[in-house]
């Protein structure tokens, strides 16, 4: 009896240890900052598994794929190449006929266009006498193109006896996660990139305690302001168009840091809660953006060059608002990790009077964070207007709440003094990843509206009881 006393004791004991080692490590200050990038690879994994199916690939490298096989096992063969428009199937189609080239398989036709056209150029190859001994297309139109079919192949061999050997070549398809696709997954980065960006400045504002319910205000106003500036500039001025691009953008940028700056005046010289001076500033940038546009209908800009902003890709393929994400993420995390104007923005976040007799000039920290948050939001209008070739007054409905979500899912305190810039990164893509993931499983708008309403009031349930267990330690 003693002895198995003494066995369940030493049992209970280590069940202890386990759960009190358990316990340190849910409170460590790694699992508090970024324990959230486990649930987006958590994300990540279980759309991945949802969305598995059949890949038919369209790509420059499953050209070159479809052209190598005939050139090693048929050199000698004669090829036409048919595609639909499309910039991936021209590409797919371009890369087919270089690589054929390169070898030794004649190209003998060559269709960027419609089903009509592929009928077309098989007559005229039949007529002439010309023999084809594969004809390279894509997936879509080798299912779904009728002239392409068995039976219409066969009736052209029966009329032109060079069309006999004729077999349609397209690259093999594959399972594979459609969320784990490249181009997919670098859509979901480029979606998200806005909410991401004006979400730096949000961290700023959060993490001295503060909030800015007017982001989304100052997005529909800066790409109004961009857009009218933009039309003005081109139309009465001899500039080149990059220069007026660029001032365009900078005068919108610089009015909404104007309208952060004001905000952070209002709130630091009467000492009035953020939220209720931001929920004015919100009615009147939204009210700034009707005037300036006139109304509710779009203010269009005709220029390729603006569009090309945000829709370009001159990275190496990587979409410009990925890079301009990338950059200011990594600005931010070194002013926050490696400046002193980082360590007073904590300070006055986590005790403003303790900052304020440290010698930290706490009221100029708090309007150079609303400064910030206002200029982003104005950046993130001039990509939202360079995205869609227009401004919108009425645009960016409801944005202010996706980017206070994804710096509180990223681990900011609501209560200031704590956060990290790589934890807002991660909870803007946390944000990015459910959306998509929803809108790949046809998940209704109306549960999206109810699972992104749940996941901001965990957010701060978390938050909340995190500040508890702070507290706890340090009493």
């Amino acid at each position: 009896m003693r002895f198995c006393t003494a066995n369940k004791a030493h049992a209970s004991g280590l069940r202890l240890n386990e759960y009190a080692n358990m316990n340190n490590l849910l409170r460590s200050r790694f699992v508090a900052n970024y324990g959230m990038f486990f649930v987006l690879l958590l994300l990540c994994a279980y759309f991945s598994i949802m969305t598995v199916a059949e890949q038919n690939p369209v790509s420059a490298r499953a050209g070159q794929g479809v052209a190598n096989y005939i050139v090693e096992n048929h050199p000698n063969a004669n090829v036409l190449i048919v595609v639909p428009e499309g910039v991936n199937d021209h590409l797919y189609a371009e890369a087919v006929r270089e690589t054929l080239e390169a070898g030794s398989p004649n190209v003998v036709g060559f269709v960027v266009g419609e089903a009509k056209d592929a009928a077309t150029e098989l007559n005229r190859l039949g007529e002439a006498g010309i023999e084809v001994r594969f004809i390279v297309t894509q997936y879509n139109a080798a299912n779904n193109w009728f002239v392409l079919g068995e039976k219409q192949l066969a009736d052209k061999a029966a009329k032109y006896p060079s069309l006999r050997q004729a077999q349609v070549a397209k690259p093999p398809s594959y399972r594979w996660p459609t969320f784990l696709m490249p181009a997919h997954l670098l859509t979901v980065a480029n979606q998200t990139a806005l909410v991401a960006i004006v979400a730096i400045g949000m961290t700023l504002v959060i993490i001295t305690a503060g909030i800015d319910l007017s982001v989304a205000s100052l997005i529909a106003f800066a790409g109004v302001v961009v857009s009218v500036l933009i039309n003005f500039y081109l139309e009465f001025t001899f500039y080149s168009v990059a220069y007026c691009l660029v001032c365009a953008s900078l005068t919108a940028v610089l009015a909404s840091a104007i309208t952060g700056v004001f905000t952070g005046a209002i709130v630091t010289r009467f000492d009035l809660p953020a939220f209720i001076v931001t929920l004015g500033v919100m009615q009147i940038g939204r009210g700034l953006a009707w005037k300036v546009a006139g109304g509710s209908e779009p203010v269009r800009v005709e220029s390729e060059a603006f569009h090309h902003l945000s829709a370009g890709a001159d990275l190496v393929g990587i979409p410009n608002p990925v890079v301009i994400m990338a950059v200011l993420y990594i600005a931010a995390h070194i002013l926050m990790s490696h400046t002193t104007l980082g360590r007073y923005l904590y300070a006055v976040g986590g005790n403003p009077e303790a900052a304020r007799l440290s010698g930290v000039p706490v009221k100029s920290v708090i309007v150079f964070a609303y400064a910030i948050c206002g200029a982003l939001a104005g950046l993130g209008g001039v990509l939202d207007a360079s995205m869609f070739s227009n401004g919108r007054s009425t645009g960016a409905m409801g944005y202010e709440l996706q980017v206070i979500a994804a710096v509180v899912v990223g681990g900011t305190s609501l209560a200031g003094g704590q956060g990290k810039m790589l934890g807002t990164l991660i909870g803007a893509l946390i944000l990015g990843v459910i959306a998509d993931g929803m809108r790949l499983t046809n998940v209704a708008i109306d549960t999206q509206m109810i699972v992104f309403g749940s996941l901001i009031i965990i957010a701060v349930l978390i938050d909340k009881l995190k500040s508890r267990r702070w507290r706890g330690s340090n009493q």
